[in-house]
């Protein structure tokens, strides 16, 4: 017997409830025989969208709760299954430029249902989405009682009866009594749900307080690139760096490229003004010009409307050296990314240190990601990276000699297959006699793909010359890697075996602010 309810309230989750979340979890699903979610897939949602993951917390414990996903509608499919949703447990479905709120998870403890906690919840969800001003949300809804009924009628016969009164199904009824609306039966939806028999009711909440957003995203399947193989050339100084940076921002905008790329270090011609100074000293002196042209790129970005990779530049904070880039999108916005494994000449000739932080970020394109240079050598990253949605990675490099690029090829190259995902490459050519440490480059920029029927056979889409300057444009089709994911010759990240292996992210803080 429950004792009298004195306090009840709906919030976000904490990474401390799990073990109310557990608890009530398993006696909410103790018939049906569905497993209790894991703490690192819940610990993993709460810090991806921590304001979706809502639980009803009754005198101060946690007794049932909603967990959600933000979903770009475009990227969905019609006949998607529950895994296909949360993306194995991975959650790469989520991105914060998402146009919907998708359901993943909803119960109450047996013993507090019949006093409308179930409703709080969902009327929560609602407000959320009023409040992220999306369209709407959906769901897979169970229909537990319908084993009773399946030799007798179809899933859609089932659905009609339960609408017409006919028919009780615990789970249906209420979602419909909430104004949610059927849209289609989806077959294979939750394998283990025996009691639906596999079945479940793609539903539907409409936000009417929804307003259409002004975007930049044109909802294009193909994705055109431009790398910019930069000439490592002297300078006279930081204007005269930025009128070259804006030519070929000017160039990749001309052939209205979604994407125009730099290299890793492609500002190392403004080093020669510290020459006389030690190999520290000059890359921190260096290091100045970062902010200037960081601020060059987000007005170029918006100017000539196209989504700027500034490849990689030395960064100080707090007494350390960083190597970072910038990612400024032509809507205005930019954020920071920066290399995570530092090389050993990095480390010694300069004193440099890596970032904490393996991420993905959103655009108008979709997710991409960003690994630089040395880090595309170490395949847990791009792993991370794809586990959170990645579709396009970008590898910004400077390698001065053929076998130190070919580390760099080889490994872009294997990124692609193992991710089903493009990887697009990009260095410098040239030299620079009076920058010590940086005085000879080897680069071929190339566009990788995976290899299967619908992608070149080489798994080359692209490649420019060697050791020349130039822009190398190259269209790649997302849509094509939905059909690989589900339908390839080989499916790399379906047929994992998570059953005997795992790969986890233990840091999410990054290490420069």
């Amino acid at each position: 017997m429950v004792e009298p309810i004195q306090h009840v309230v709906v919030e976000p989750l904490r990474l401390d409830d799990y073990e109310d979340i557990r608890k009530s979890m398993e006696e909410a699903y103790a018939q049906s025989g569905m497993e209790v979610w894991k703490r690192s897939s819940i610990e993993r949602l709460i810090k991806l969208f921590p304001e979706g993951q809502l639980g009803v917390r009754v005198d101060g414990k946690v007794i049932g709760c909603a967990l959600t996903l933000m979903l770009d509608s475009t990227e969905l499919d019609d006949r998607h299954t529950y895994l296909d949703v949360i993306d194995h447990y991975r959650f790469g479905t989520h991105t914060s430029t998402g146009d919907l709120l998708y359901g993943i998870e909803m119960y109450v403890h047996p013993e507090y249902r019949g006093q409308r906690l179930g409703r709080r919840l969902y009327d929560a969800r609602k407000q959320l989405c009023e409040d992220l001003n999306l369209r709407g949300i959906l769901f897979g809804g169970r229909i537990p009682n319908y084993s009773q009924h399946s030799e007798e009628m179809t899933p859609r016969q089932y659905i009609d009866a339960v609408k017409r009164k006919e028919i009780f199904d615990p789970v249906l009824n209420f979602q419909l009594s909430n104004d949610f609306r059927a849209v289609r039966v989806l077959k294979g939806y939750l394998p283990e749900d025996k009691r639906s028999e596999e079945y479940a009711v793609l539903l539907r909440w409409d936000n009417v307080s929804y307003q259409k957003k002004p975007s930049h995203k044109r909802n294009q399947q193909v994705v055109r690139l431009g790398l910019v193989q930069w000439q490592m050339r002297t300078v006279s100084g930081l204007e005269q760096f930025l009128d070259q940076m804006e030519f070929f921002v000017d160039v990749v905008s001309s052939y209205r490229t979604d994407f125009g790329v730099f290299p890793e270090f492609f500002n190392a011609p403004l080093m020669a003004e510290f020459a006389s100074l030690s190999e520290p000293e000059a890359i921190r002196g260096l290091a100045r010009f970062t902010d200037a042209i960081h601020e060059k790129g987000v007005e170029l970005a918006v100017r000539y409307n196209v989504n700027l990779l500034l490849g990689s530049m030395p960064y100080m904070e707090e007494e350390r050296l960083y190597n970072v880039g910038f990612l400024c999108r032509r809507d205005g916005s930019s954020e920071r990314y920066g290399k995570i494994h530092i090389t050993p000449s990095e480390r010694e000739a300069w004193g440099m240190v890596g970032l904490d932080e393996i991420r993905t970020f959103d655009t108008d394109c979709g997710k991409i990601g960003v690994l630089v240079c040395y880090d595309v050598e170490f395949p847990e990253l791009g792993r991370l990276l794809s586990d959170q949605g990645m579709r396009i990675l970008f590898v910004p490099y400077q390698t001065d000699t053929q076998n130190g690029y070919v580390r760099v090829r080889v490994c872009a190259q294997s990124r692609a297959v193992e991710n089903e995902c493009y990887v697009a490459a990009v260095g410098s050519v040239g030299n620079l006699p009076r920058v010590k440490n940086m005085d000879i480059q080897f680069s071929q920029a190339a566009v990788f793909t995976p290899s299967d029927f619908s992608f070149p056979t080489n798994g080359i889409k692209a490649e420019a010359t060697p050791n020349t300057e130039m822009v190398l444009i190259a269209d790649v089709d997302v849509a094509l890697l939905r059909e690989l994911h589900s339908y390839g010759a080989v499916r790399n990240l379906k047929d994992r075996r998570t059953d005997l292996y795992e790969l986890t992210l233990k840091k999410t803080a990054t290490g420069a602010k």
